[in-house]
């Protein structure tokens, strides 16, 4: 990062993240929260349709490609649409900690293009947590996980409680997540993100 901001900076007195005994095992998809979410739901015919795979510790990897739906300049990919990935791929963190929560702050870097076609390799990770409040990073690479960084993002996510998408969202949609007989899907549709 070139500068992290003073917001995105834990308290000295934050605690390390804990990961939430029946957060999903290392290596397992984490799937859509919902299904016309933007960044990772399949109901989307021009969304990022990013994958997330838990990882060990309080970290996640994802991966997504970026089409010509999601240009900018000809060529490549749009800066808003990177920073929707990292901000996917941050929001899915909270799976491991088992909490509701939705970015507060979002800061990204932009290092290098992406052109369309590539695979953006993202990693990201809860580095504190203090209150109500985790703190997270996350970067994304070109050319394989280990290859060059394109992007990378600082995050503050603030937890919240259900009531906050049910009073806040549209209500047909609202209605129609809450009255899926799948409970696991029910409960998931409101995990992740504003």
């Amino acid at each position: 990062m070139t500068g992290t901001s003073a917001a995105l900076t834990p308290p000295a007195d934050a605690i390390a993240p804990v990961r939430h005994p029946d957060a999903p095992a290392p290596g397992e998809l984490l799937g859509a929260h919902y299904e016309y979410c933007f960044g990772c739901g399949g109901g989307q015919p021009h969304g990022l349709h990013l994958e997330a795979r838990a990882g060990e510790g309080v970290t996640v990897t994802a991966e997504f490609t970026v089409t010509t739906d999601h240009q900018g300049a000809p060529g490549l990919a749009h800066g808003g649409v990177l920073a929707t990935a990292l901000d996917e791929t941050l929001g899915s963190l909270n799976w491991l900690l088992r909490v509701i929560a939705v970015t507060g702050r979002l800061e990204t870097d932009f290092a290098r293009p992406v052109p369309v076609g590539t695979v953006l390799h993202l990693r990201a990770e809860v580095t504190a947590v203090h209150g109500r409040k985790i703190y997270s990073t996350a970067v994304g690479r070109i050319g394989g996980p280990e290859g060059p960084v394109a992007v990378r993002a600082d995050a503050l996510f603030i937890e919240v409680k259900v009531d906050h998408f049910i009073d806040n969202g549209r209500q047909e949609e609202i209605q129609a997540a809450m009255s899926d007989p799948d409970q696991v899907r029910r409960a998931r549709a409101f995990e992740v993100n504003p």
